[in-house]
């Protein structure tokens, strides 16, 4: 068990399978794992958007919180498998029920996304300023400062 998540033990239930399954990748592994043990070149190619170093993380992670096993065989080339441990296998409707829930989500956000979360429906989408061209809020100092006049005198003639 990570320190992570022995830190949750005697914390709220919800804390320590946030500890254990939180992250963007890990209920992803679960999904390919609870339907059959894999090689880790063959999620990273059911996972195109997952980085090499990300998914040894997870895995890594996983197998530490005993919801990954990772066998290794010791021959040439070298060949590592991994699959859920007996307990993971409990989360299998867990991972369905998620599933179907994104799926829904996705369905009924997709259709029209000026309604998505944080939109408000009279006015469309929340804008972030600091991100909506046009809409930036201006330097510090210079929203009141006019603009310098400009003029033609060198300043030579303004000696004089």
């Amino acid at each position: 068990m990570r320190k992570a998540v022995a830190k949750t033990i005697d914390s709220c239930t919800l804390e320590v399978a946030m500890a254990v399954l939180g992250g963007i990748w890990k209920l992803t592994i679960l999904k390919h794992l609870l339907a059959e043990t894999r090689r880790f070149g063959e999620l990273g190619r059911l996972m195109p958007n997952i980085t090499p170093r990300m998914l040894s993380r997870q895995l890594r992670e996983l197998e530490e919180d005993g919801i990954v096993v990772r066998k290794v065989y010791h021959q040439v080339p070298p060949k590592v498998e991994y699959s859920v441990s007996g307990f993971a296998r409990t989360l299998a409707p867990l991972v369905s029920d998620i599933e179907r829930w994104g799926e829904s989500y996705r369905t009924e956000f997709a259709a029209e996304p000026e309604t998505g979360p944080g939109a408000d429906p009279e006015t469309g989408p929340a804008a972030d300023p600091r991100t909506t061209l046009g809409t930036a809020p201006p330097a510090p100092g210079t929203a009141a400062e006019p603009a310098p006049e400009t003029s033609k005198e060198s300043k030579a003639d303004k000696i004089d």
